[in-house]
């Protein structure tokens, strides 16, 4: 990138260890905040870093201050990592979840290097695009962001309603002023299930994200908190990513509610045949179970499966293993957890 007048955003995703190490994630903040103090954690693998007053300070471009941080996490920490640098936070979060690890992806801030990125993407890459908004804009011939970019605003919240439309016309010509917010991120708790081979199946990612869903729940239920949103990471064979959050109804700490939720976002990215690494939910903003302002109304259908989870609760304070699980988990042989357990925690 040229000069360093231009806003600068780091998007880094770390590879971690299988088995999670409490201290790692202290060390990768450290690190980070060695090279500029605008460091937003924001889960255990993925960090942002706003780098404009660090360009200067360090005489160094963005592409050769993102090598450094990735030699440093490499040297110091052991960890690989993937990075994307743009001129906002959207830029650089679209291009990490393109970049593999130990690799970069860094666009200049010139109007023709952003569209020359953003454009030909598959118009569902853009943040807040869901699988309905998707099919809503292929009916109408628009499949890439320039389709949606070439686009009349007005023309745009006819289609999606005036304020969804302005701002994903805004987000398809490369706009985002969503800042770095270094101030601690409320806690969370991440589990991970990792394919023994690329997995094609639907029905076996339904059944991976019941089973990350059922880890969820009985860790805030044995920890006493309730989480207040859901976030689902999904990693493919070529170490692309994507992702997509939703804030729940009523912060919960109940497997059905949260599986529900993580549903909804695995349908929300309208993947077909996408040839599956890895899986990973996590639980966000967490806090005291006794901190709820009222129980959360549920459907009398969800009776049942809130009995059953609290008898396998139950078995499984006496027997220390999940004894009791969902049957659908019985299929492929992930009634015995073969998830990862909890990937990072903050506080």
């Amino acid at each position: 990138m040229r000069g360093h007048g231009h806003r600068t955003v780091l998007h880094l995703r770390f590879l971690l260890p299988a088995a999670g190490d409490a201290g790692l994630l202290e060390g990768v903040r450290a690190l980070l905040e060695n090279i500029t103090p605008r460091v937003q954690i924001i889960e255990p693998d993925t960090a942002v870093l706003d780098l404009t007053g660090a360009l200067p300070y360090w005489k160094r471009d963005a592409r050769g201050l993102t090598e450094l941080i990735q030699l440093r996490a490499l040297a110091l920490l052991g960890l690989h990592s993937a990075a994307g640098a743009g001129s906002n936070r959207m830029l650089a979060a679209m291009a990490c979840n393109l970049t593999p690890p130990g690799r970069r992806t860094i666009i200049d801030h010139s109007p023709d290097a952003v569209a020359a990125f953003l454009r030909p993407r598959p118009v569902r890459e853009l943040p807040g695009v869901g699988s309905k908004t998707a099919v809503t804009l292929a009916s109408y011939g628009l499949h890439r962001v320039g389709d949606v970019a070439d686009l009349p605003p007005a023309t745009l919240q006819r289609l999606l309603g005036a304020r969804a439309g302005r701002t994903l016309h805004e987000r398809a010509l490369g706009h985002d002023t969503t800042s770095v917010d270094p101030s601690l991120t409320p806690a969370s708790i991440s589990t991970e299930h990792r394919f023994t081979r690329d997995e094609l199946d639907p029905a076996a990612h339904r059944r991976v994200l019941l089973a990350l869903a059922d880890d969820l729940g009985t860790q805030l239920r044995t920890s006493g908190q309730i989480a207040a949103g859901l976030t689902c990471t999904i990693r493919y064979a070529d170490h692309t990513s994507t992702r997509r959050a939703r804030t729940l109804p009523e912060a919960t700490q109940h497997t059905v509610l949260l599986a529900r939720t993580a549903y909804a976002l695995y349908e929300s990215l309208g993947l077909q045949r996408a040839r599956v690494r890895s899986i990973a939910l996590r639980a966000d903003a967490l806090r005291p179970a006794e901190g709820a302002t009222r129980q959360l109304a549920l459907d009398s259908g969800d009776e049942k499966p809130l009995a059953i989870e609290a008898v396998a609760d139950r078995a499984r304070t006496r027997y220390g293993s999940p004894v009791i699980y969902p049957a659908a988990l019985a299929t492929g042989g992930l009634g015995r957890r073969q998830t990862s357990g909890v990937a990072g925690r903050e506080q």
